[in-house]
């Protein structure tokens, strides 16, 4: 993980002043199952601290939360002031067999708002489980390359990219990942919220 920060940023100075990332999600931001130590949002804030960035990642996950929770409490989140955000709902909407529907609907206002705030957002895709069926896999994956490309929010695909079906990256359940599970999501994930930093600090 650090000789790939240091790559990424050999061309690039440090922020002189502190970054705050909202990371507005759910159990998988929230680290469940994990000490507080390996959960996503912490081992995010560690890669960023050897990417030298001053950088502070707010655990705005719940775990169990939709899309529609996520909306109710975006306000809440919002109120301390965030520089950027990190959305990551989704996957209990489609564990849930929600309409696809209601999820961009919830999805689409969220990144509304933050855009209205201008505040850079790097959207975290999901995927539908594939005994949904086709129609409601078509409907649900679409929903966030589509939204990104709608807002001009950063898209990472799949959250849970490399990870997903791998055993060994996965707790008992084979939903949520363990620790060694989270430092691949974020090892993937870093370049991309460089990319969202750059947003962050180079003003509307």
């Amino acid at each position: 993980m650090a000789v790939l920060v240091a790559g990424l940023l050999a061309s690039g100075a440090a922020a002189s002043a502190e970054i705050r990332i909202l990371a507005l999600g759910d159990s998988l931001t929230a680290g469940y199952g994990l000490a507080a130590a390996d959960s996503f949002v912490a081992r995010l804030g560690a890669a960023l601290d050897l990417a030298e960035h001053d950088v502070k990642v707010i655990d705005a996950g719940v775990s169990g939360d939709t899309t529609t929770g996520g909306l109710a409490r975006l306000e809440w989140a919002l109120a301390g002031g965030v520089d950027a955000a990190i959305v990551a709902l989704g996957s209990n909407d489609a564990l849930r067999g929600i309409d696809p529907s209601v999820s961009r609907a919830n999805l689409d206002r969220i990144l509304s708002v933050l855009g209205q705030r201008n505040i850079p957002v790097l959207l975290a895709g999901m995927a539908a489980p594939r005994n949904l069926g086709t129609d409601y896999v078509a409907a649900f994956d679409a929903i966030y390359p589509e939204l990104a490309d709608q807002h001009g929010a950063i898209l990472y695909p799949f959250f849970l990219d490399g990870v997903a079906m791998v055993p060994s990256l996965n707790q008992d359940d084979g939903i949520h990942p363990n620790a060694r599970g989270v430092e691949v999501i974020v090892e993937r994930m870093v370049p991309y919220v460089l990319r969202l930093l750059e947003r962050a600090t180079s003003g509307p």
